[in-house]
């Protein structure tokens, strides 16, 4: 087993630093472009330019350059953003993250249970309506976009209720961190996280439920029942394990994805100031520096986030964690 998490390290910190170089090539090693004049921002000074020259290196050789921006993103976190009044870069993401993070955190929570819930009670009832109707509320959940979703979760809540007694507790649009209030952060975070997790309820119940009925032929589960133990606990002690394989797959790439800005349209239907939110006004006014910022930390979680779920895989799978 320790071979196999030396070797994933390997390979992670590998992947980690093709990502970087492809990053820095994409943005400032592009032929025909000139990277200082897209720092500095439009109607720069001379004076300007040529101090962003200087600072990152843009007149020395492609790798001093490239271990430049390294340094100003991972170590001195020092980028600066001439296009946003000269603002530090990397605060403004440390800023945005606990926003994403406390969004994804608490929707995959959420669609991790009910979903385990739905998939597991579809698979032990199969073929009769309590699995018909758990897959067709999953098939709606799938069809509904998140954010006509949001938008209808801020009418009823935000307006039109917002007065009576059921909704009379739900707060203004935005966020409260958890430091100041942890009441006011889960009254904030609530709403947002169950209309995210509606989308992937579906998707993960439908496919645990899958799983565990083609698990249920399998040798191992025959031999479980044969030795007289429950329907059960054959269900949930030996098919849910190995159906799990699956279920931590997707959820190591959608937790990932969501941190990485994936949560974008439910961060602007909530007024969220998050990572996808913070990604996309830089996009907007061209902030290549924030962009390029942003990009990396999406790509090292979504990498790292993999990296976790193959360790993961070492425990769930025998076979895995003994190379075969």
């Amino acid at each position: 087993m320790l071979k196999a998490l030396l070797q994933r390290f390997g390979q992670t910190i590998f992947v980690l630093f093709g990502i970087s170089v492809l990053v820095f090539l994409v943005f400032f090693a592009t032929p025909g472009a000139d990277p200082t004049s897209r720092i500095a921002g439009k109607n720069a000074s001379p004076e300007t330019i040529a101090k962003v020259r200087q600072e990152y290196g843009f007149d020395r050789p492609l790798p001093v350059q490239y271990a430049t921006m390294m340094k100003k993103l991972f170590i001195t976190q020092d980028l600066t953003s001439y296009a946003n009044r000269g603002e530090k870069v990397v605060p403004e993401l440390i800023k945005a993250a606990p926003v994403t993070l406390s969004l994804a955190t608490g929707g995959a929570v959420i669609w991790v249970v009910v979903s385990i819930l739905m998939g597991t009670v579809a698979a032990a009832f199969r073929g009769t309506w309590i699995d018909r109707t758990l897959m067709a509320i999953g098939l709606i959940g799938i069809s509904i976009p998140v954010f006509w979703l949001g938008q209808v979760a801020n009418l009823i809540t935000q307006a039109r209720y917002h007065d009576t007694w059921l909704f009379s507790w739900v707060p203004a649009l935005g966020y409260v961190p958890f430091a100041e209030s942890p009441v006011g952060w889960f009254k904030a975070l609530i709403i947002p996280w169950c209309t995210l997790a509606v989308l992937f309820i579906g998707v993960y119940a439908r496919v645990l439920r899958s799983d565990l009925v083609t698990v249920s032929g399998e040798d191992f589960m025959r031999t479980a029942r044969a030795k007289g133990l429950s329907p059960t606990r054959v269900l949930l002690v030996h098919g849910l394990r190995t159906s799990m394989i699956t279920f931590v797959s997707l959820f190591g790439m959608d937790f990932a994805q969501l941190i990485g800005g994936g949560a974008l349209l439910t961060e602007v239907v909530f007024g969220l100031q998050g990572v996808g939110r913070l990604t996309y006004q830089a996009l907007s006014a061209l902030d290549l520096p924030l962009i390029m910022a942003s990009v990396m930390y999406s790509a090292v979680f979504v990498v790292l986030a993999n990296a976790l779920v193959d360790v993961i895989y070492i425990f769930l799978d025998p076979r895995v964690r003994d190379g075969r």
